[in-house]
């Protein structure tokens, strides 16, 4: 919440730090209709990461650099969470879950924490279809199609429009 990237990511579980590590290696290396094809929150990351990052940033990363950097670039969402708490949590081994308590209301979703080295940790993955949904009713009644909107909300949030390279690999 305080864009201290660094702290942050040690509060995440293993699952998260993988994820990051497949957008990376689709950020480098998926071609056009590779990213044409992926889910909505998988192409607004690779998006996101190409239009916010510079290809030396990008080459330099691994998964946990490139948390860091969505975390300080504002890209991990805190507007959107800064209003929910975690609810009942259900225990089970090394994995527990949290309902999610939006504005106060239950949610059918949870957040999904796991024990790893004897901490628990939260898995942001656990997160992407919330997320999925959110974007994608918000991207229907706009009217506009799925790049229209990704590149729309890219130039709202940035300041700055996404040019044709955004589609490339990286080299």
């Amino acid at each position: 919440m305080n864009d201290k990237g660094s702290d942050a990511v040690k509060c995440v579980d293993s699952r998260t730090i993988r994820y990051y590590s497949e957008m990376l290696h689709k950020t480098k290396n998926a071609d056009s209709s590779s990213v044409n094809s992926l889910g909505l929150m998988d192409k607004l990351m690779v998006f996101s990461i190409r239009h916010r990052a510079t290809t030396k940033d990008i080459l330099s990363f691994n998964g946990k650099d490139l948390l860091i950097f969505a975390i300080k670039e504002g890209m991990v969402g805190k507007n959107s969470v800064a209003k929910n708490i975690v609810g009942d949590i259900v225990i089970d081994g090394k994995f527990a879950k949290g309902q999610l308590i939006a504005d106060g209301q239950k949610t059918p979703f949870y957040f999904h924490f796991y024990k790893e080295e004897g901490i628990w940790k939260i898995d942001l993955t656990s997160l992407l279809p919330i997320g999925e949904v959110a974007f994608r009713n918000m991207q229907q009644s706009s009217g506009m199609s799925e790049n229209q909107y990704l590149f729309k909300l890219l130039e709202m949030t940035t300041g700055k429009k996404p040019g044709s390279d955004i589609w490339a690999k990286i080299k």
